[in-house]
């Protein structure tokens, strides 16, 4: 590439040179034969003129001097146009260096001088694209901190209270004592949830977490969650169904396991939180176009669809009147997100009246064996 622009500034400059030399010979030629006829016709002061000047410098010295000043002019003038560009193009470049990177350099022209600005402003692009990021990154770090701070406080504010009664026995008797405790240990079991959670949706997010694939069978996958959650949807009036076909019985992905659990867990917790109401948590596994469909069922309240967007935001809720201990910490559904596209697979939401369903698809593994 620099070895093109190079001859061709070489090839331009030539032909520039010899241009130049060329319309300077032919203009000081022509303009001593037009000096010459005016001397036959005019008067005898112009001729007397032209002699002394021929006899003192000579006819030939004053033909190069000629041919010279003109070889300078024609190349002042081929170039000027070029020069008038570069003026421009430095003037926006100093506009650019006060820190105005919405300012384009202007592209005019079609030489090597249109390259240099064309990148100048792929560059001044991709830094400014560069600057926008890191702005968003630092406003998203302090949401960060602002929706973790409120909270972790809620349930802390909780414990300390309800310690605070106990260690100053402020209680009427034991069983009030002992219902104290137990309010402070359930607000330090849900502090201790959003902690895990922060530090999960935080270590998904760092480059230096890999995943550790292998070979999963989805629907033994799914069928040891339910049976491990057996009793917590048992205590939450709900009952979890895996439904898998016989051709999709042996369906495998290539992912981390613990991963994938904590991808299907998220979204169990989830439908045992908002869809109570229906009492049914469905796994669907199926296959389709080459990939792995999981899609989780309840059959609760519906979403609005001005929500779903947005559902995977972190800290979004869609009843903004839920707080951190009848809702979630909003962290659930952004982390299922984030670890579903680590393995290279989308999810995605739907809701009507009858079901809300989170489909999550990954990609078939190609050592699948269907019966």
């Amino acid at each position: 590439m620099t070895s093109n622009i190079v001859w061709k500034l070489a090839r331009r400059l030539i032909g520039q040179i010899f241009l130049s030399i060329a319309l300077g010979i032919a203009t000081t030629v022509l303009l001593m034969v037009v000096l010459e006829r005016l001397t036959r016709t005019s008067g005898g002061a112009l001729r007397d003129f032209a002699r002394v000047v021929g006899n003192t410098f000579g006819f030939m010295n004053v033909t190069q001097a000629g041919s010279f000043l003109f070889f300078l002019i024609y190349m002042i003038l081929l170039n000027w146009r070029r020069f008038r560009y570069e003026q421009r193009l430095i003037e926006s470049l100093a506009h650019i260096a006060q820190g105005n990177f919405d300012h384009a350099v202007p592209v005019a022209q079609n030489n090597e001088v249109t390259l240099l600005a064309q990148n100048v402003n792929l560059l001044v692009e991709r830094l400014q694209r560069s600057l926008d990021e890191e702005r968003r990154t630092e406003r998203s770090k302090n949401e960060l901190v602002t929706n973790v701070s409120h909270d972790l406080r809620t349930p802390l504010t909780s414990i300390l209270g309800y310690l605070g009664l106990i260690d100053q026995d402020r209680y009427r008797d034991e069983v009030e004592l002992r219902q104290y405790v137990q309010i402070a240990y359930a607000k330090a079991q849900r502090l201790n949830v959003l902690i895990n959670d922060l530090f999960e949706y935080t270590r998904m997010n760092s480059a230096s977490a890999p995943l550790r694939a292998t070979s999963v069978n989805v629907s033994e996958l799914v069928e040891q969650l339910l049976d491990h959650y057996r009793l917590p949807l048992r205590e939450a009036g709900m009952e979890g169904r895996l439904n898998a076909g016989p051709g999709f019985r042996n369906l495998r992905v290539w992912a981390d396991p613990v991963k994938l659990v904590r991808v299907f867990e998220n979204l169990l917790a989830n439908a045992m939180t908002y869809g109570k109401d229906g009492r049914i948590v469905d796994f669907i596994v199926s296959s389709e176009n080459g990939t792995v469909l999981v899609e989780v069922v309840n059959y609760g309240e519906p979403i609005p669809e001005s929500d779903l967007p947005r559902l995977f935001e972190r800290f979004y809720r869609v009843d903004k009147a839920r707080t951190s201990d009848n809702g979630g910490a909003g962290l659930g559904l952004a982390i299922a997100k984030g670890l579903v596209e680590k393995h290279g697979g989308t999810i995605r939401a739907l809701s009507d009246e009858n079901s809300t369903s989170f489909q999550v698809r990954l990609p078939l593994y190609a050592e699948t064996v269907t019966v």
